[in-house]
């Protein structure tokens, strides 16, 4: 993430954190400091400091459970308004997701535990409401305040906790994409709600929740649906048409005339029986014809190629292109046979990511 810096490596996660985060110390520093100077102002931070520790570990929760199911988290970023755990890959089964989803509210639930058997007795209601107002001592504030990160994060807010929590619930149920559908207009619904406490109850802090939980939820459900579509369309749909295709032992000037009537930058070699046997770039072509006409074209075709079967997903698909800085791939059916081609660009459209993939 943009603007982000290492601050420490524990069990194979970067912590970062985020330069706005030193912004928000320094905001409540200054409230602090014209609140009670500079021993609020000590006392004030340590406990902002120590929540967003509890964050961190919230973190870690849903990054450990990842890990058990196979997905790595590269790194985990502290934000002033939370942390977010970057998993690799979002689990492929609905109920590994409610595990990951949990892991971090769990982990909040076994600090409350940990402050709760420390202080001795629970907090009563009225407390609650006194460390929301910023009284309490140090530890009844961060026993409160894992208490409501527990509470806050399990409301079906998608594209938080409490979201993941009710889209894996429908998943199982439900296609992925329509679950993801629900789960967002939940989450768009509950940020609306956000906005308004937010706006009616003076809390610029309550609008920026509900505007990252709006358009998280709507990206959520949109790329839910372009997932659907990758995993549904085979890559045989987009193809274009094989056109004009090379014999081996022909002449490069034989070759040269095919290609000027195709219309790729690459000339696939095939058997009599469409068989793929490799390809020539044009470009390679247009030199050799420059200097030998008659030659066979057999020492210029290439075989460190990639090519992608025409039963493929689109997501299959999207995963070879990233392996490979090919522009152009051959398409081929269950028998080796040359089918069509497919562009980087054709399947980036498909997919909806414009011109890259």
């Amino acid at each position: 993430m943009k603007w982000s810096f290492h601050l420490v490596r524990i069990a194979g996660i970067d912590v970062r954190i985020h330069a706005t985060f030193f912004l928000l110390l320094a905001w409540f520093g200054f409230v602090y400091y014209g609140e009670g100077g500079t021993a609020a102002v000590f006392t004030g931070l340590s406990f902002i400091i120590l929540l967003f520790v509890c964050v961190i570990l919230h973190e870690f929760g849903h990054a450990l459970a990842a890990r058990a199911y196979g997905i790595n988290t590269p790194d985990i970023t502290l934000l002033p308004i939370g942390g977010i755990a970057r998993l690799e890959r979002m689990p492929d089964k609905p109920w590994q997701e409610l595990v990951v989803a949990l892991a971090g509210p769990a982990v909040n639930v076994v600090i409350a535990i940990a402050l709760y058997v420390v202080i001795g007795r629970l907090l009563a209601p009225g407390e609650f409401q006194a460390v929301a107002q910023g009284g309490g001592n140090l530890l009844s504030k961060l026993l409160a305040i894992n208490v409501m990160l527990v509470a806050f994060n399990l409301l079906p807010a998608f594209p938080m906790d409490g979201g993941r929590v009710l889209r894996s619930l429908l998943a199982m149920r439900l296609k992925h994409a329509k679950a993801t559908r629900i789960a967002a207009t939940a989450g768009q619904i509950v940020a609306v709600l956000f906005g308004f406490l937010g706006l009616f109850g003076g809390n610029p802090f309550l609008l920026f929740i509900a505007v990252f939980v709006f358009f998280g939820a709507r990206a959520e459900a949109s790329f839910a649906s372009g997932k659907e579509r990758a995993d549904e369309t085979h890559v045989g749909a987009i193809m274009q048409t094989m056109g004009p295709v090379l014999s081996p032992g022909m002449t490069v000037a034989e070759a040269a005339g095919l290609a000027m009537a195709g219309r790729n930058a690459m000339m696939a070699v095939t058997e009599s029986s469409l068989r793929l046997l490799g390809v020539i770039p044009v470009a390679s072509l247009a030199d050799s014809l420059r200097w030998d006409p008659s030659a066979r074209i057999d020492p210029l075709v290439r075989r460190d190629f990639a090519v992608l079967a025409s039963d493929a997903s689109l997501a299959e698909a999207a995963a070879t292109l990233r392996d490979s800085s090919q522009e152009l791939f051959p398409v081929v059916n269950a028998a080796g046979q040359l089918v069509g081609w497919l562009a980087r660009e054709e399947l980036a459209k498909a997919l909806g990511f414009g011109n890259g993939t």
